[in-house]
């Protein structure tokens, strides 16, 4: 995805606690720079400050970031001149998205033991059969109308 003119990700949002692969064909590349720096940070205050240095490819630098739980990323690029690349001054600053929690599944759900599963089926029909013979004989018990077998020898 190109969120701004020369900068890609391999992802169509940043996600926090995410990795994200970011590639960069700016003006640092186009002027044949031999080694970028990515500067960057999380939130207003640029927290998490870092700084890793950018592997060069045929179609730019790329690197690599774990995306924190912050509301934003911010950063900037700078060569081995000192040159650098902060949009102009305003930086590169883009929004990190937060987890749905109804997304993730719980740890432990009635998925993970069908055993569980088959003892309350199992119990549910031996209700059913008791349920079934109480209405049946207990009616015949009651009237007298129940007659049993009696066998002589």
């Amino acid at each position: 995805m190109e969120l701004v003119k020369n900068i890609f990700f391999n992802t169509d949002k940043l996600v926090e606690n995410s990795t994200v692969k970011i590639s960069y064909a700016g003006k640092l590349f186009q002027n044949d720079s031999t080694e970028v720096f990515l500067h960057y940070g999380f939130g207003l205050n640029w927290d998490n400050l870092n700084e890793i240095q950018m592997e060069k490819t045929e179609l730019g630098f790329q690197a690599e970031v774990e995306l924190a739980s912050f509301d934003t990323f911010n950063f900037c690029f700078r060569n081995g001149n000192n040159e650098w690349d902060n949009h102009d001054g305003q930086n590169y600053i883009f929004p990190i998205e937060k987890v749905e929690v109804a997304l993730v599944l719980p740890k432990s759900s009635f998925l993970d033991s069908p055993r569980k599963l088959r003892k309350s089926y199992i119990w549910s029909k031996k209700v059913r059969l008791a349920i079934y013979k109480v209405i049946t004989y207990l009616p015949k018990l009651i009237s007298g109308n129940y007659k049993r077998k009696i066998i002589n020898n």
